[in-house]
């Protein structure tokens, strides 16, 4: 009886604990509502061991703002259509990486400014593409073709 009194004892204290780790610090709560005041349906995620995510909806749109554990915003995310994308952004696009298909686009928001991220593909390769708005190439990843499996 004692065990069973101890394992039900030890489930709840897990399942409590479990629950709670994706609930962000108040200081992380109270940054993304000041940021943030009209957001919906937000969810809240431990990215790293430093850092929360936000999935939430604002005007119709879908939208992932990460925080450090102390309430400091690091980037907003958003998925744009490929006609928002900027003409020197395009620009790098066509004459970088000519041959690829856009199969997804982001613009990200950090305090050194605004980035759009690719997802690129053509028939050899798959790669994630980083391109300041001013039209300069960040980073470019290529994918591993077992990565691509695995989504």
């Amino acid at each position: 009886m004692k065990k069973s009194i101890f394992v039900l004892g030890m489930i709840m204290i897990l399942s409590q604990a479990c629950s709670k780790s994706n609930e962000a610090p108040e200081p992380v709560k109270e940054a993304f509502n000041q940021k943030f005041p009209n957001a919906k349906n937000v969810k809240w995620d431990k990215e790293n061991e430093t850092e929360w995510e936000a999935e939430f909806k604002m005007n119709g749109e879908e939208y992932s703002a990460n925080f450090s554990s102390d309430g400091t915003w690091k980037e907003t995310e958003s998925d744009i259509a490929e006609s928002e994308i900027p003409a020197a952004v395009k620009l790098t696009l066509n004459t970088e990486f000519e041959g690829y298909k856009i199969e997804e686009v982001e613009i990200s928001e950090t305090i050194d400014g605004k980035f759009y991220e690719f997802a690129l593909e053509n028939e050899d390769m798959n790669m994630e593409v980083v391109i300041s708005a001013e039209g300069k190439v960040f980073t470019t990843d290529v994918i591993p073709e077992e990565d691509l499996e695995n989504d």
